[in-house]
Order: C-alpha cells, then sequence, then structure tokens
C-alpha cells in the first residue's frame, strides 16, 4: 500500500473531508493509516499549544496514537496563506523537516494520507510552493474538485500542473460543497477531460451521511 497526498482546486473545497475519508476508506481495507497535515493556518490557541480543527480530524480518524506536532510540524494562528503566516511569525517553513517527520510517521504505518493546504501551487516560501512538497515526499496525489462556477478551468489548469512534476495524479474525486443545478454536467466534462479515473462523486451530504460511502476502492 502507498501513500497519497491530498491535494484541491482550492481552498474549501473539502480535502480535510475527503481525507479522513480515505483514510476511513484504507481502514476498512486492513491498513493501519494516519493522517499528516504538515502546514496548517487558522489554528486556534490551547493549553497545549496552537492547535488545527483540520489536523485534529485526521488524528481522531487514525487508527494510531502520534504526537500532534508530528501530524502538524508548521501550526500556525493566522488564517492566512502559509508563507505570509510563516514571515510573520519569523520562521521559514523547510521542506525537509515535513519529510522528516512524514518519515517517521511512514515507519509506523501502512500509509499516510497527506493533506495539503490551499491549492497545488500555494507558496510555502520564497522559492518552493505545495507542489515541491509533493514532490519531495514523491507521493501519488488525488485532487479534490469542488464542483461549483469555474472549478472546470481550475481542475484542468491543476491536472496539468501536477502532471507537469511527474508524479503520478492516482485520481480525482467530485465534491458538492453546495447544490447546483449544473453539477451533472459540469462531473460529465471533467470526466470526459481528466484522463485519471475519478473516484468518488461526493454529494452534499446529510448529518448521517459519510463521504467514505461515495469513494471508490483505491
Amino acid at each position: 500500500m502507498t501513500s497519497i497526498f491530498v491535494t484541491g482546486t482550492d481552498t474549501g473545497v473539502g480535502k480535510t473531508g475527503i481525507s479522513v475519508a480515505l483514510i476511513e476508506l484504507l481502514q476498512q481495507q486492513g491498513f493501519t493509516v494516519a493522517g499528516m497535515k504538515p502546514i496548517a493556518s487558522g489554528c486556534e490557541k490551547t493549553i497545549d499549544g496552537l492547535r488545527n480543527g483540520d489536523a485534529v480530524q485526521l488524528m481522531q480518524q487514525a487508527n494510531i496514537g502520534l504526537p500532534y506536532e508530528l501530524i502538524n510540524p508548521y501550526a500556525f494562528e493566522p488564517a492566512i496563506a502559509p508563507h505570509i503566516a510563516a514571515k510573520q511569525a519569523g520562521i521559514e517553513i523547510d521542506l525537509k523537516v515535513i519529510q522528516q517527520h512524514y518519515q517517521q510517521i511512514q515507519q509506523q504505518v501502512d500509509a499516510v494520507v497527506v493533506e495539503g493546504a490551499g491549492g497545488w501551487l500555494v507558496p510555502l516560501n520564497q522559492h518552493q510552493t505545495m507542489a515541491d512538497l509533493a514532490v519531495i515526499l514523491d507521493l501519488p496525489v488525488i485532487l479534490v474538485v469542488g464542483i461549483r462556477l469555474g472549478c472546470i478551468n481550475h481542475a484542468l489548469l491543476t491536472v496539468k500542473a501536477i502532471e507537469s512534476t511527474g508524479l503520478k495524479l492516482q485520481g480525482w474525486i467530485a465534491n458538492h460543497p453546495e447544490a447546483s443545478e449544473q453539477t451533472k454536467e459540469i462531473v460529465a466534462t471533467l470526466k470526459l477531460h481528466i484522463t485519471a479515473p475519478c473516484l468518488g462523486n461526493i454529494p452534499v451530504l446529510s448529518a448521517k451521511e459519510r463521504a467514505v460511502n461515495y469513494l471508490v476502492d483505491l
């Protein structure tokens, strides 16, 4: 079993919910799985330090207990772009540090679901982006597409950017953050233009529904 890197067409497209569902899907197949949120903005101050809600969700779904700092090595309080938050904090995001944390996690589990922040080309420092992190970790990529106006362009551009790195696009997932009359046509168009398989078509979920029920096996 290989680990995977989850990216999105933008922020707020449902990467965390999909990442949690992917962890659950792999667990159903008998694997020990951990989640990782290497970089997170919008963290809250707690008695234990800064904590990010997305990272906490990944930890709660994992079937192995790991220290928070291992899961989320770079945590920032302002809900702003990571490189700006890091600059305000007086630090520089070092991808080698993230790689070391990932390797420590990977040695203890069958698979790691790594959730990126924002979109594929979000800057992390003066010279590197989220894409560089995926390349350093050398992971196949799953793209979460938030199905809404403008997503076709965003999705196809992101697919080309992923493919240009040489990483494998494992597949993409259509996630519906809100109801729309054009969703079927949008998804059909994406299936026509994206060679990688559609791994799931997640509708607007009710309180009792789980995204994992709409994913196909990896």
